[in-house]
């Protein structure tokens, strides 16, 4: 019976410690999903779905822990998004996704955001940087008028 109690307790444990690390990984997961969500609402020339898609950001953003990601990451990443939330003007939007491609790139290389590589990709025309979690570009500066335009410049792992 003590044998049973203690293997049951190292099992639990054991669970525990895995469920408590991916739960720890969530809020990274879910600030670089929210960022591929604007990518992609530029990508398809949509304004008001960026706009919801930066204040999705924003939220999570604010509830990310100092500890996993600095406050002047988080401070930077939310004045970004923060402007892109705040207009519905595609062409200002995708200026404003420029810096914040810039900051979600130097994030992801000191933070571990996903467990999946992370594409840094490179519009030679806009001479700006975005991050995509597939090789095939999809550029979010030109939309639909070049959406092929660029190249994967590095993978972030």
């Amino acid at each position: 019976m003590k044998k049973t109690r203690i293997i049951f307790t190292f099992i639990m444990t054991i669970l525990g410690q895995s469920l408590f690390a991916q739960n720890t990984n969530m809020p990274q997961a879910q600030l670089l999903a929210a960022y591929y969500n604007i990518k992609n609402a530029l990508v398809a020339g949509n304004s008001s779905t960026a706009a919801e898609n930066a204040k999705i950001f924003l939220k999570t953003a604010n509830s990310i822990d100092y500890k996993v990601i600095s406050e002047g990451n988080i401070n930077i990443l939310v004045k970004d998004a923060g402007a892109i939330s705040e207009t519905k003007d595609i062409k200002k939007q995708r200026e404003i996704f420029a810096n914040l491609s810039k900051n979600m790139a130097e994030v992801a290389k000191v933070t571990k955001l996903s467990d999946a590589p992370i594409y840094k990709q490179y519009c030679p025309m806009k001479k700006a940087y975005w991050l995509s979690n597939e090789k095939a570009i999809k550029n979010p500066y030109y939309g639909n008028s070049m959406l092929t335009c660029g190249n994967v410049e590095e993978t972030i792992k």
